[in-house]
């Protein structure tokens, strides 16, 4: 909108650099051209303001496809006017010379045109595509046909319109619909859900399985070389009992040899002792077959007497003496030593 301000009973507009303002005086055009500034007269001056700037021009509405269902379409479509001489000559675009604001409504009517055009070509092409191929590629398949059909349209080149773009921003079923197109894809993807959680608890089993397989062999294992240690230390055992047995045996045989031995010297010994005494003996009897009757009593005393426990004191009493004094002197005659002479006395 132009920019009016009022001075003494003049008018002078500012405009914006993205609109083009065309100023006629007495129906010849005086300025033309975007962002101008100038003063002039209300009775005598016509003014138009095209904006020549890029607009967006949202575009929704329904369409029906070739299986009957109904689907929305959600669009955008950027034009801008590029012959703002020829839009001033096919739309009103004139502006009250007090105020600057439009006096129709020239942008509501290039919308109008826009969008007509756009939901025609929208409903040509959806019209013969089921609901399955205008969710799946409709977007791009609309955004051309749209696109080509507004390039062709020649009602917007004769009014000065340039498309710049078009955009499907989205095509939508009804909410029912939409609901029962999702419930397959989340019945798959939890398929694929439950699927991959299987997946993954069967790897862990198999895992579970392989770490209890490593274990039992392992305990196989251990139980086999435990198996050859018992074995191996029952072999030392019996080697070391037949060995404790050789050497006992040798030990054995050694000591039955010394003993042999022993007892061979022992003997041979004993035999030398025994002759030694047998001889000693003989010789004994010999030395005594030669003495006489008396020397045998006195050696024989001699051997009591030593075989007799030692007396400290002895106490005789008269009889005992003369008991003894008259066996004494009553020995028998011709005993050496036993009869009467100086040789008898002298003994006793």
């Amino acid at each position: 909108m132009a920019d009016i301000t009022t001075r003494l009973g003049w008018r002078h507009l500012r405009s914006a650099p993205t609109a083009h303002v065309r100023y006629h005086r007495r129906g010849r055009l005086v300025h033309d051209g975007p962002g101008l500034s100038f003063w002039f007269r209300a009775l005598t001056a016509s003014l138009s303001e095209v904006p020549v700037d890029d607009r967006e021009l949202a575009v929704a509405f329904h369409a029906r496809t070739s299986d009957f269902q109904d689907i929305g379409v959600q669009a955008t479509v950027t034009y801008r006017i590029h012959d703002p001489a020829t839009a001033a000559t096919r739309l009103d675009f004139s502006v009250d010379p007090d105020t600057g604001v439009w006096r129709g409504a020239p942008l509501e009517q290039i919308a109008t045109l826009l969008t007509e055009s756009a939901q025609q070509h929208a409903l040509d092409v959806l019209a013969r595509t089921t609901l399955a191929s205008a969710l799946a590629d409709g977007v791009a398949t609309v955004r051309e046909r749209v696109g080509s059909g507004l390039a062709a349209d020649p009602r917007l080149p004769a009014t000065g319109i340039e498309v710049v773009a078009v955009r499907v921003v989205a095509i939508r079923p009804e909410p029912e619909v939409e609901r029962a197109l999702r419930t397959p894809a989340r019945e798959q993807i939890q398929q694929e859900a439950d699927r991959a959680t299987y997946e993954r608890r069967a790897v862990a089993v198999e895992r579970e399985r392989a770490i209890a397989e490593n274990e039992l062999a392992s305990k196989i294992e251990l139980a086999r070389r435990e198996e050859q240690l018992v074995e191996q230390n029952g072999t030392n055992a019996r080697r070391r009992a037949e060995e404790n047995a050789a050497a006992d045996a040798v030990l054995a045989e050694a000591e039955a040899s010394r003993t042999v031995r022993l007892a061979r010297a022992e003997a041979e010994a004993t035999e030398r002792t025994g002759v030694a005494r047998a001889e000693a003996q003989a010789a004994w009897l010999r030395v005594h077959a030669d003495a006489g009757p008396a020397i045998l009593h006195a050696l024989a005393v001699t051997r009591l007497a030593e075989n007799l426990p030692r007396i400290g004191s002895l106490t005789l009493s008269p009889d005992v003496l003369t008991g003894l004094l008259s066996r004494l002197g009553t020995a028998a005659p011709g005993t050496p030593g036993t009869g009467d002479g100086p040789a008898a006395e002298a003994r006793l």
